[in-house]
């Protein structure tokens, strides 16, 4: 049975795919363009082509008024990045299974992937019965002792209860409201069910109107989002990917079930290349869509180009990122092969228990304070500003408190003194404020440091790496290893030149091809390149997702004795107290008034990037102990760190149309009133991982 495209997809299971279709009614433009901005616009009655995949292009928005769903004003087109923070209103229309939930709902591993429905009427299971109204939180889907099932949980008196649904399982399923706000991104990815439109409410423009904006002035109001999917697909006679968008005016018949589907070109992706055996490898392939952007080293992976894949196998990568705080940062994965060099910088360590984590055997920790702290007990040191000391160990100290002995953690440390050392305790709760003062001027390689050195750490490159025409690492000012990761790739040629290799990552590039029937030389070239990748802020915390489901969360700090009265800030003994000032007139915008309360760690970070004329000043003694670092020193540089910062305020002012991911969940906290860190830290002092 025919039916327009736009029906066809809206109600396609993306579990289905692949679909062999048959153009019943064309479309043709007149003259001869047969694509425009990169879509198919012309396809011919009676042409097959094989579905492949498809996603969200766009969305549709109708603009309804005085948010009465029935009174639609407009209609307007809306990008997947247009600006604007959104509350989904939940649908009043029942799912009637289980099945009908998983078929339409997206349900993932993000927190996006949790949708939460209730029952209308009680649902008795094994050992547990799920009251009507309820609220279920879907979290997974997956075959249970030869059944496909749901694992759902609920929350009752703070107490989370996990459970199973079957598919089968029928009833009157509605949604929950819900007060996320999401951008129009993540709805399209997550928030959209199939067959269905989505209602939402704008809660933040994230930018002033003009009249550019397809939204009316001031609106507040609702809009109904339908999507409009890009269709990839595969033409009989073609060896590239076509793309069409779901709203073509052509109507489409479903015909897999009756035609040979082998018969056109398989693309595979490079996950499904990586699914292969071991002994399938090396093979040929043809590069039928290559990826988009990227970096230059990409840039051989075009359409057309035979490429040998030798085998599959995982690499090891360093997890890195730029060292700054002013703007979103880079992110990179650096081989372990790269064959530059790093000198260290300085790491910055927010309480004491961070101390006591970072020291290490094979060098003393010489730290200069940059918060004061008041010590409530006189067995344990009060700390100002320019304070420096050398970190021993943590032990237990008995303090006095209303005459009753209280035993506390503690770190050990020596105040380093214009000419003697002085033996302190800290309290280990302290929330302070520490540099690094680095004596270390040795270069290292990036082996040498995941060797000796335990990550995150904190380096700058020194000597570039030669062996490329560009080093994107030698123009960050500073880097944080933050640590080993493992991932996928293959390793690959071109035919034309074998005698060259190099990496390509599967699960970072989108890039389709198919499988040649040629011969193939077994033997991997002796060259292949290593390349540092770039990663964009998406793909980090993706990898560190993956990679941190198998390590184990770091310990927690020690709270905070409730007998210990909040800590004041100690007197500096020397005048310093310009050191921690915020800028004057300090009008920024948006996403700089949301994290003004970081300013001073702005102002820390100045000073710790400025170590080398620090290291300048620095002494030996005959036991080769560090000797006091001028205070006075760290004040010019502080100064010099707050003239900087105010040029590159200057500099920075722009309105930008589109928002970064850092403002967007800044304002998704002040929005749901949220601020999780700050609370946390108050109340446990636990240090900002």
């Amino acid at each position: 049975m025919a039916s327009t495209l736009e029906k066809f997809i809206h109600s396609l299971d993306p579990k289905a795919l692949p679909r062999v279709l048959q153009i019943q009614s064309g479309i043709y433009c007149q003259g001869s363009i047969y694509e425009m901005f990169g879509n198919e616009c012309c396809l011919s009655t009676g042409e097959i082509i094989k579905v492949i995949g498809f996603k969200i292009n766009k969305l549709i928005a109708s603009i309804c008024e005085n948010n009465e769903i029935s009174r639609i004003s407009a209609k307007v087109e809306l990008p997947l990045n247009f600006p604007g923070l959104y509350k989904v209103v939940a649908d009043k229309t029942p799912y009637v299974s289980i099945e009908e939930i998983t078929r339409k709902v997206s349900i993932g591993p993000t927190r996006f992937g949790h949708p939460c429905f209730y029952s209308s009427e009680d649902i008795k299971l094994a050992n547990l019965t799920i009251k009507h109204g309820e609220q279920i939180t879907f979290n997974s889907v997956e075959e249970v002792n030869g059944t496909m099932a749901v694992n759902c949980g609920v929350i009752r008196n703070n107490q989370s209860h996990s459970f199973t649904l079957p598919l089968s399982q029928e009833g009157k399923f509605y949604e929950c409201e819900e007060d996320q706000i999401y951008t129009l991104k993540e709805i399209a990815e997550w928030k959209i069910p199939k067959c269905r439109n989505r209602i939402v409410k704008l809660s933040n423009t994230l930018q002033m109107w003009d009249s550019s904006n397809p939204l009316p002035e001031n609106f507040d109001g609702c809009l109904i989002l339908t999507p409009v999917y890009e269709v990839q697909a595969v033409m009989k006679f073609r060896k590239d990917i076509v793309h069409i968008l779901s709203d073509l005016d052509v109507e489409v018949k479903d015909i897999t079930d009756c035609y040979d589907i082998s018969s056109f070109l398989q693309p595979l992706s490079l996950e499904d290349v990586f699914e292969r055996t071991s002994k399938e490898f090396p093979m040929v392939a043809e590069i039928m869509e290559g990826p988009s952007g990227g970096q230059k080293s990409y840039n051989l992976l075009y359409a057309g180009k035979e490429i040998i894949i030798y085998k599959k196998y995982q690499a090891t990568r360093v997890l890195a990122s730029e060292i700054r705080s002013d703007s979103p940062k880079r992110h990179f994965l650096i081989p372990i092969s790269y064959k530059g060099k790093f000198k260290r910088r300085p790491r910055e360590f927010p309480t004491a228990y961070d101390l006591d984590i970072v020291k290490s055997e094979k060098e003393q920790l010489h730290v200069v304070a940059t918060k004061a702290f008041d010590s409530p007990h006189k067995e344990l040191f009060s700390v100002s500003v320019g304070d420096q000391f050398l970190v021993q160990q943590c032990q237990i100290s008995e303090v006095l408190y209303e005459g009753r002995k209280k035993v506390i953690d503690v770190l050990a440390c020596e105040q380093i003194l214009s000419d003697t050392y002085k033996k302190v305790l800290l309290p280990m709760y302290m929330e302070g404020g520490f540099v690094e003062v680095i004596h270390d001027k040795k270069q290292y390689q990036l082996s040498e440091i995941c060797k000796e050195f335990h990550l995150p750490f904190n380096v700058k490159v020194s000597v570039r790496d030669l062996s490329v025409e560009e080093d994107v690492l030698a123009a960050v000012p500073g880097l944080q290893l933050e640590e080993e990761i493992t991932d996928s790739y293959l390793l690959i040629s071109s035919t034309s030149s074998p005698m060259e290799s190099w990496e390509i990552p599967v699960y970072r590039l989108n890039m389709l091809v198919h499988l040649l029937s040629k011969d193939v030389q077994t033997i991997v070239p002796p060259v292949t390149k290593t390349t540092v990748e770039e990663i964009s802020e998406e793909q980090y915390y993706m990898v560190r997702r993956y990679e941190n489901q198998t390590l184990h969360p770091p310990p927690r700090p020690p709270k905070k004795p409730a007998f210990a009265p909040n800590p004041s800030f100690a007197e500096p003994k020397e005048d310093v107290s310009h050191v921690l000032q915020t800028p004057q007139n300090f009008d920024v915008d948006t996403t700089k008034k949301l994290c003004s309360n970081q300013a001073t760690s702005v102002l820390e970070l100045q000073v710790s990037c400025q170590n080398d004329s620090v290291h300048r000043e620095n002494k030996k003694d005959m036991t080769g102990k560090a000797t006091l670092v001028e205070t006075s020193v760290i004040k010019d540089l502080t100064n010099k760190g707050l003239g900087n910062y105010e040029a590159e305020k200057g500099e920075e002012e722009h309105n930008y149309d589109y928002v970064d991911e850092n403002t967007i969940e800044n304002l998704r906290q002040v929005f749901q009133g949220t601020t999780v860190r700050n609370k946390h830290a108050s109340s446990e002092g636990r240090r900002d991982i």
